[in-house]
């Protein structure tokens, strides 16, 4: 029959012409993507020349991960590619986030060593929506700081924010799943409230001295000179630089301040935020604060 009339092709000779299995082709015809031109007497499938380039154009979209039905949709002139191509980027898209969060849960999964309990807390972390993070957040916020009358601490919790990107590394789901984690236990949340009542002013009078340890990094980058150099908190060279410091404040308030923010791990939950903001966040200065604090003890002590 082919022979006779050159133009046409059996499905076989379709599929070698193409390089698509018979059984794949037999399956687009019939749902309709490739449809046959005709019937041999016998009843078999008969395509054109024609055919041939609209199997290569099904193969590429298939490829792409358009299924039959877009396909179709394509081909009959209901849709275009490029609509149907937009379409399929926001589902790669979406595909990409589950996959990136999917690869970081079980990165920390292996890096902790988790039961299934903890795995599937943390699968569930990692996969909140972004109104129910900031609902997290938003509790924690009002856990810690809500009632605390400092009209400069009000302005900083409006800006203030967690949010984890649409396209997050997997280093930033990490340090989410560990921060939302740490903002649920309440007594990091009492620990860190006692903190910030410490550094939170009374009404009328100057802020206590031991605030400024938490936002001045030049204070975290003397210590770190002076312990480099070898400098111990308990020798008299640390008085030298306590008075460099802090003058003549009241070094008990300070140290009060400072200890609290050391057992409410401020330093850690520093660092966790910037992670999760995909900020450059400046190196744990946890040493350094510890040795702050044995050099205000010791002082305290002669």
């Amino acid at each position: 029959m082919d022979d006779e009339r050159p133009e046409v092709l059996t499905i076989g000779r379709l599929a070698h012409r193409t390089g698509v299995p018979v059984r794949t082709l037999r399956f687009w015809s019939d749902e309709g993507a490739v449809p046959p031109v005709a019937r041999s007497a016998g009843g078999y499938r008969l395509y054109a020349a024609e055919s041939v380039a609209r199997v290569e154009l099904v193969r590429t979209l298939r490829e792409l991960g358009l299924g039959l039905d877009d396909v179709c949709r394509v081909l009959s002139g209901r849709t275009t590619v490029a609509e149907v191509a937009d379409a399929h980027v926001a589902a790669l898209d979406a595909q990409i986030r589950s996959l990136k969060v999917s690869r970081a849960v079980l990165s920390t999964v292996a890096k902790r060593g988790s039961t299934v309990e903890e795995t599937a807390l943390m699968n569930r972390l990692a996969r909140l929506s972004a109104a129910e993070r900031t609902q997290i957040i938003d509790e924690f916020k009002e856990e810690v700081f809500g009632g605390l009358d400092d009209p400069s601490l009000r302005d900083r919790l409006r800006t203030f924010s967690i949010e984890l990107p649409d396209d997050p590394t997997p280093e930033q789901v990490d340090a989410w799943i560990e921060l939302a984690d740490l903002v649920r236990d309440p007594g990091f949340c009492a620990r860190l409230r006692t903190w910030m009542q410490l550094n939170t002013p009374v009404p009328g009078q100057r802020r206590p001295p031991g605030a400024s340890i938490w936002w001045a990094r030049q204070i975290v980058q003397t210590v770190a000179e002076v312990r480099n150099g070898g400098v111990s908190p308990e020798g008299p060279a640390a008085a030298e630089v306590l008075s460099e410091l802090f003058g003549d404040a009241d070094r008990a308030a300070v140290l009060r301040s400072l200890e609290a923010g050391i057992e409410a791990g401020a330093e850690h939950y520093r660092r966790l935020v910037a992670r999760v903001r995909g900020q450059d966040s400046s190196p744990d200065a946890t040493e350094e604060l510890e040795w702050l604090a044995r050099a205000l003890r010791t002082a305290d002590q002669t």
